[in-house]
């Protein structure tokens, strides 16, 4: 298995350190505000990861964190006049709820900031016991970056740059403008721990540092997260820790790459910022995760209308081949599995992966037509299978393709009534029944109008050889 390594800017044959076992610590959330759909990516990309290390077998210790403190969280809840920890409980909550809806499965263990403060402020004391971090003039408590020869080599930031840059903007309370703080005394008002410093809280950087070897031990094998976190945020957790630790921090950093709507950044200021919630309105949670796996997770990834609605197709295309087929215990199709590993193994290239259920798809339709019936059982179960793997293709085809947009992705069937008279699936089997008397009468125009009319109404009817009619949702 080869895996791009940030670090070497390379791709790696992936070795674990400890054999058959994987230690995967990924930077997660900052709960303030609901998921938005770089959260959906992160989530998904790492979820897709740890399923696949998984399958191959390996005992994996998946680390995801929450940042449960920070200015972002402690500002909001003083807008919204609420105690900090139940603003980030209420985030914390919905970012599990979108998790779910994405079929992203739990961490294995997700440690929060505010009930790790005691193994952040041990990780600090070691650090000023090396003389690697001071107090300040104003009491914060700040890491002396210069005195940390590696600086720089996860980015490629030469810290004489750095320096050059930050002269701008000056904090005199640091004795280097590059030094970045561990540790923040409190204001009047703020949350706090005690400290050998005084009153405070951590900084960002520190937590994951403490979280991650306290989880995984000083030396672990992935680190992961956005690759807007490579720097500072990624860079300052290999100082804090190699410094604390005087060990190899981790061996392979993993970052995906950002999300742009209709090729623009996304953000906030430019009015093309989404919530998984928003988006959940317009489109099932599995086409969600079928379009972030549908780019390579270094690539960026361009949202939009049209690469959603291409999302949708696609996996449409996948549950129809699978329509009607009897999904049971039948031997995989051997060529597609390896094929699908090779991809896998390629650093997780996943739209390699779709591009082979999408063969599997052709192959199975192939098999209907001839009627093969062994041939459907093993490349159905084949699709179906690996599918799974990618954390696709869970529903039975008649639910995913006859299901609703509710407002919050979920499936919902039967189908809410759209004659007022019994459910839509009923009411729609009546139409389809009403359509097929229509035709026997040589009238048209009904049977047309029928079908017309179920069209604006989302429901796509689907005529076959046979004489019968299946339907599906647009």
């Amino acid at each position: 298995m080869k895996i791009y390594n940030t670090l070497t800017r390379k791709k790696e044959e992936f070795q674990p350190r400890e054999a058959g076992k994987i230690g995967i610590y990924v930077c997660g959330m900052t709960v303030y505000d609901y998921c938005h759909i770089g959260h959906a990516r992160v989530m998904v990309v790492f979820d897709t990861v740890a399923r696949y290390f998984r399958y191959k077998g390996y005992k994996l210790t998946y680390v995801r964190n929450i940042t449960d403190i920070d200015d972002k969280i402690i500002n909001r809840a003083n807008e919204n006049g609420e105690d900090f920890t139940a603003l980030t409980q209420r985030f914390i909550d919905a970012m599990h709820e979108d998790e779910q809806a994405l079929s992203v499965l739990p961490p294995d263990v997700e440690p929060r900031a505010t009930q790790s403060i005691p193994s952040i402020i041990a990780m600090i004391e070691t650090l000023i016991v090396k003389g690697l971090a001071y107090v300040g003039t104003n009491g914060d408590v700040f890491y002396s970056v210069n005195k940390f020869k590696p600086y720089g080599k996860l980015s490629g930031k030469n810290l004489a740059d750095l320096q050059a840059g930050e002269r701008v903007n000056v904090d005199f309370a640091k004795q280097d403008p590059v030094d970045f703080v561990l540790w923040k005394m409190a204001k009047p008002g703020e949350p706090y721990w005690e400290s050998p410093w005084g009153n405070g809280r951590p900084g960002w950087h520190i937590e994951c540092s403490a979280m991650s070897t306290c989880c995984l031990g000083n030396h672990f094998d992935i680190h992961g997260g956005g690759m807007d976190l490579q720097f500072p945020h990624h860079e300052n957790e290999i100082a804090q820790s190699e410094g604390a630790t005087g060990e190899t921090f981790v061996n392979v950093w993993m970052h995906n790459g950002f999300v742009r709507v209709d090729n623009e950044k996304m953000s906030k200021s430019l009015g093309n910022f989404f919530t998984v919630r928003e988006v959940l309105k317009q489109y099932q949670p599995e086409v969600i995760r079928f379009f972030i796996l549908q780019s390579h997770y270094r690539s960026p990834l361009n949202y939009s209308d049209e690469q959603l609605n291409d999302a949708k197709a696609g996996l449409t295309r996948l549950y129809t081949a699978l329509r009607g087929v009897e999904i049971n215990d039948a031997a995989l199709e051997d060529e597609y599995k390896k094929r699908f590993e090779q991809a896998m193994e390629d650093d997780f290239n996943t739209p390699v992966a779709l591009s082979i259920l999408f063969d599997l798809a052709k192959e199975l339709n192939i098999a209907k037509k001839e009627g093969n019936q062994e041939r459907i059982k093993m490349v159905a179960i084949t699709l179906k299978y690996l599918g799974g793997l990618l954390g696709v293709l869970f529903y039975g085809p008649e639910d995913f393709l006859k299901q609703e947009i509710t407002g919050g992705g979920e499936l919902r069937l039967p189908l809410p009534s759209v004659s007022g008279d019994g459910t839509a699936v009923t009411f729609i089997d009546k139409q389809i029944q009403a359509r097929v008397d229509a035709k026997k009468s040589k009238n048209w125009a009904l049977a047309d109008q029928i079908r017309d009319e179920l069209k604006q109404q989302g429901v796509i009817l689907e005529d076959k050889p046979d004489g019968t009619t299946t339907w599906r949702r647009e």
